[in-house]
């Protein structure tokens, strides 16, 4: 789809029919979102948080220039590419100019949970669990959530205390690599996207 340039503002001029707001963030979204956020993190030193809000900003200005931008358009990318850009370095500067904060130095790197982050991980670690063998949840459920010993769950299972522990061993390493598969870290932590 090609699009002409506009003499004002530098904006390419849009498709013949109007998008609704929606369509029209979308479509800036899917055409243009995923290189305008890689664009906006590594100017951002990796701060994956402020490259999302940066990119939101992005958004907001494009959709008040609706009328001039294609956003299904490649022209459209410098000037988004340069609103961007913009917004980063007035991002930095705002926060240089800003005072150090302080506060407890102990308090800034506590995590803190929330039952989200604990509801979010228990669903992965559920359909983690189903990437197992049959054996083998049996064999987690009884040694690591009911908290039988080997030989009890040997006992309750009906095969020999080596197997349990077979069993424990391998289904243990499976399970780590599911997690691993679906970005959870042994520690509960989520893998960056990127």
């Amino acid at each position: 789809m090609s699009a002409s340039t506009s003499t004002e503002d530098g904006i390419p001029c849009p498709p013949t029919e109007e998008l609704r707001p929606e369509e029209f963030l979308r479509a800036l979204y899917q055409f243009h979102g995923h290189a305008l956020l890689q664009f906006a993190a590594r100017r951002l030193q990796g701060d994956w948080h402020r490259a999302e809000d940066v990119l939101q900003e992005v958004a907001i200005r494009a959709l008040r220039h609706a009328g001039k931008l294609d956003p299904t358009s490649d022209s459209a990318r410098p000037w988004l590419f340069t609103v961007l850009r913009n917004l980063v370095i007035d991002d930095l500067r705002a926060r240089q100019a800003r005072p150090a904060e302080t506060g407890d130095p102990e308090l800034v790197h506590r995590p803190v949970s929330d039952d989200v982050d604990h509801m979010l991980t228990s669903q992965v670690l559920f359909e983690a669990l189903w990437d197992l063998r049959p054996q083998q949840r049996e064999v987690l459920l009884h040694v690591h959530y009911l908290g039988r010993s080997v030989n009890q769950a040997a006992r309750v299972l009906g095969v020999p205390p080596g197997t349990v522990k077979s069993r424990t061993f391998y289904a243990s390493r499976d399970l780590r690599e599911a997690l691993y598969r679906r970005g959870l870290y042994a520690d509960g932590r989520y893998r960056d996207a990127g």
